[in-house]
């Protein structure tokens, strides 16, 4: 059992994010912390701003046949779990959550990520992937955990910093494809190498226990909301797949050619799962 002390948040959260104990103040020296996404270099959009409109519905919580904030179904629920579950494919239905400008009540079942942490979190010292999160508590499938949230930047700016980066240096950017209809592509790159929130230590796994959703609420910049995809139990490190969940769409992470090893910005990856590729997954995309 580790033992846990301050609040990587500083009171941010709704929930504190307790550091363990050996892990020295300095590895925090050049880290701001922030719960919810910020406007970085080329990113056009203001996340914090609210610019999708509201709902009228007066009821305490909305009906999908209703609100139109739910025209692509309900996301969440009753108990704000995804809905229905994830399974490891990955969710594909979009989800948008009631906003600021909706006259629902604050406890409308559509109302989940922009809540924030409100589950146990701690970040403590692996033995070979520097720092890592673990569940101080059991967390059900389909639960909120907590966001992948830093500077959203424009792809111009993802190059930059790709490529500035030294084989010292860890990948942070995670950047995610939406597919809308068609050729149509959609693209967020989000950076909390500086300035993030928990979600920034979360490690990869190749076996993940964790499911990424980009989750619109006020913005149609998305957030990056990371969901149990199994059942969680308590001390166990919680792991996403640095792809995005989507593989299969996105084409990041399956390079895993002979020449994989000489890609600039290409990192060695220890998840330790039974289908690991060998590599962190890495958006070549961005590089071009």
């Amino acid at each position: 059992m580790r033992s846990y002390g301050r609040d990587l948040s500083g009171g941010l959260e709704n929930v504190p994010v307790l550091i363990e104990s050996s892990v020295p103040k300095e590895a925090f020296s050049n880290f701001q912390y922030v719960p919810d996404n910020t406007q970085g270099p080329g990113c056009d959009l203001d996340p914090s701003a609210v610019t999708l409109p509201g709902c009228s519905c007066g009821a305490g919580s909305c009906l999908p046949d209703r609100c139109p904030c739910l025209r692509f179904g309900q996301a969440y629920d009753g108990a704000g779990r995804l809905n229905p579950p994830p399974e490891d494919g990955g969710y594909s239905r979009p989800v948008f959550e009631c906003n600021a400008l909706c006259v629902c009540s604050e406890s409308c079942q559509s109302r989940v990520v922009q809540k924030g942490v409100e589950v146990q979190l701690g970040v403590f010292s692996t033995e070979d992937r520097g720092l890592g999160v673990e569940a101080l508590e059991r967390l059900s499938c389909g639960r909120f955990v907590c966001e992948y949230a830093g500077e959203v930047i424009g792809s111009h700016e993802a190059r930059r910093r790709q490529l500035s980066q030294t084989p010292l240096d860890m990948n942070y950017i995670i950047a995610v494809r939406e597919h809308s209809g068609g050729d149509r592509v959609t693209r967020t790159f989000v950076d909390p190498v500086n300035v993030g929130n928990v979600g920034r230590f979360i490690n990869h796994s190749c076996q993940p226990n964790l499911l990424m959703v980009p989750v619109r609420v006020h913005s149609l910049v998305p957030r990056l909301a990371l969901f149990a995809n199994r059942d969680i139990e308590r001390d166990e490190e919680l792991t996403f797949d640095y792809a995005g969940g989507q593989r299969d769409k996105a084409e990041t992470g399956t390079r895993t050619g002979p020449d994989a090893d000489e890609t600039p910005g290409r990192k060695a990856c220890h998840c330790g799962a039974a289908n690991c590729t060998g590599f962190l997954p890495l958006d070549m995309s961005v590089l071009h």
